[in-house]
């Protein structure tokens, strides 16, 4: 195995022989054509290797810290900084023409799927990445120049200032306000909470896009307005000047990423806080949610770094760890743990999950970038349309399972599992808050169920459909056992969401509302097999290529024993196979709670819990 970090074999399939993302290196794209994304996706495993894998643990030992007004990060992590942000990293999406690398979505989910098992470091320049899009889709030129260069240079930093302690995810519900002022700047006053990397001392400013309503705009969403608030306002020549009138007044202990800064900042205390409005009144949901998808996009990535870091890690583990005897077999003395079915039940499991939720964060990147570069109005439309429907899975399905797929790399250590020696309990605590940020699951799920099914009149997810039944139908003969299995849960899926449409035709909109979560997860599910069935479907053809037999699985075991490469597609069969058979079965139980309309949830009384 060449990583415990990312099994770059898997990566290279996903994107080559299963996305083709050769078709997408054109129009902005076109310079990432030829070798250039495994030359990059080869330095980005060189950086994870020998940056930010060594200092993960230093990371979280250390910590963040507060004094007189001023954060501090670990100091593990200030020279894998500076030298990220050097190489370019910081800004891998953001446009060329303001100083970032714009590279097309698939290669930086690539590259942070390297990145990301050290998602408190990695949180620092991904910040201030984002903040910095914010500014190039909705700035003026002004801003532009003020702001660009340092941040996208890695100098000066950036945020995500939306939550506060009596609205949470109601963000309608915010306080902080803006008061106009005669220049055209505002006064901002408020106190905003859990904001990540809300400051620190890797860089000489700080520039937080707060959400604030203006003094006599309207209550809830349609009010918001989105400020730009430097931590030092900045001169004239782009020097940062005086401290602006805000404070970090505590940052949050926390049951992971001990690392990141999370802070509780307060602005305007004095009356003295100036900002300036980004895009237009009463448009900061709308620009914020700019911000937020790719924030989603980039929890569902961290929860596959953090599954891919932990599945490897215990899968090596299992390989070298000798106790007890062969249960199936005659063997002299202890064995590798990976021969017991338990724990081969285990890997498979993990393995599984990993490939199915690396193809989804992939394709949902590459959806991206085929919209990006299609010249047919009806394609974009198709490709950005697939992304829609695909980011609450991607946020919650993989926040989720990744967090399970931690847990269960612990069993596979057992005891020292639990224990700091390893790395995998680290991982554990960092991935919990995948599915509360960024709008927790079960937000998430209400998204996918009531809004983005409907979208277009239900045409987004009808595309999705559509597309599995091409792949479905193109390799029905080479996995014919696994083939029916697909096709029944992708009608199941179908069958479903047209059942909801049902209950709400009939007033019964409480059915789909208790059911969102379930739902979700079952569509996880449904969607992860038709990937690992793709990618069997492929595995099968590479197969029959080198003249294997693929239905001769006793043949198949042997050859891969010996071939490196039919090794690895014979994975791709039998974790398909594994999931299909005994994951994917799951649904039928989730379809059957949802028909029964049980509304236990919704009749129970809240002090009916506990006496």
């Amino acid at each position: 195995m060449s990583s415990l970090i990312v099994d770059s074999r898997d990566q290279r399939f996903v994107l080559h022989e299963m996305l083709g993302v050769e078709n997408i290196c054109r129009g902005r794209f076109e310079s990432f054509a030829g070798d250039t994304f495994d030359m990059i996706l080869t330095e980005a495993e060189k950086f994870a290797k020998e940056e930010i894998f060594p200092v993960l643990k230093d990371g979280d030992h250390q910590g963040c810290r507060l004094e007189n007004g001023q954060v501090y990060g670990p100091e593990a992590f200030r020279k894998g900084y500076r030298l990220f942000c050097e190489g370019g990293w910081n800004a891998m999406m953001n446009h060329q023409e303001h100083g970032g690398q714009g590279f097309p979505m698939v290669l930086y989910l690539a590259c942070a799927d390297w990145f990301f098992h050290n998602f408190a470091f990695t949180m620092y320049p991904g910040l201030t990445s984002g903040a910095a899009e914010l500014i190039e889709s909705y700035g003026t030129e002004e801003q532009k120049h003020r702001y660009l260069p340092k941040m996208l240079s890695g100098e000066w930093g950036g945020t995500m200032c939306l939550t506060e302690a009596g609205a949470g995810s109601d963000v309608g519900a915010l306080t902080t306000k803006a008061i106009r002022q005669p220049d055209g700047t505002f006064l901002i006053q408020g106190t905003k909470v859990f904001i990540s990397c809300g400051d620190h001392d890797y860089v000489s400013n700080m520039i937080h896009p707060v959400l604030a309503r203006i003094e006599g705009d309207p209550e809830g969403t349609k009010g918001i307005s989105i400020f730009l608030v430097p931590k030092f306002r900045v001169n004239g020549d782009g020097t940062p000047g005086v401290h602006n009138d805000l404070g970090v007044t505590k940052i949050e202990e926390k049951l992971g990423l001990h690392g990141s800064a999370t802070c509780v900042i307060n602005f305007g205390d004095n009356g003295g806080c100036v900002g300036e409005l980004l895009g237009k009144e009463c448009e900061g949901m709308k620009i914020m949610f700019m911000m937020m998808n790719g924030a989603r996009m980039g929890v569902g990535v961290q929860g596959l770094s953090g599954a891919s870091f932990s599945y490897l890690q215990a899968l090596e583990y299992a390989r070298e760890r000798l106790q007890g005897t062969n249960l199936l077999g005659k063997s002299n003395g202890s064995v590798p743990i990976i021969r017991h079915p338990d724990v081969k039940r285990m890997l498979l499991w993990m393995k599984s999950h990993v490939e199915a939720m690396r193809a989804l964060i992939y394709f949902s990147g590459a959806c991206h970038d085929r919209g990006e570069v299609s010249d047919n109005p009806e394609e974009k439309t198709k490709w950005n349309g697939l992304l829609e429907v695909l980011t609450p899975i991607c946020k919650a399905y993989c926040s989720d399972m990744a967090f399970r797929i931690c847990e269960t790399a612990i069993q596979v250590y057992g005891g020292y599992g639990f224990c700091s020696e390893y790395p995998v309990e680290q991982i554990l605590r960092d991935e919990k808050i995948g599915s509360i940020y960024e709008g927790t699951n079960g937000i998430q799920s209400l998204d996918l169920v009531g809004r983005k099914l409907g979208m277009k009149g239900g045409a987004y997810f009808m595309e999705l459909i559509e597309e599995m039944n091409k792949v479905l139908n193109r390799y029905k003969d080479r996995c014919p056992d696994i083939v029916d299995d697909v096709y029944g849960a992708v009608e199941s899926l179908v069958n479903t969401v047209l059942y909801f449409g049902q209950c709400g035709k009939d007033g019964k909109f409480a059915v789909p509302l208790v059911n969102a979560y379930p739902f979700l997860m079952m569509m996880g599910k449904v969607v992860s097999a038709w990937f690992l069935f793709w990618q069997a479907g492929i595995a099968a053809e590479k197969l029959s290529a080198m003249g294997v037999d693929t239905a001769d699985r006793k043949a198949l075991k042997a050859r891969a024993k010996e071939d490196r490469e039919a090794a690895f597609y014979a994975g791709k069969i039998a974790g398909a196979a594994y999931f299909i058979k005994n994951v994917l079965p799951e649904i039928e139980g989730t379809v059957k709670a949802i028909r029964r309309e049980d509304m236990s949830i919704l009749e129970i009384a809240e002090e009916s819990f506990a006496s």
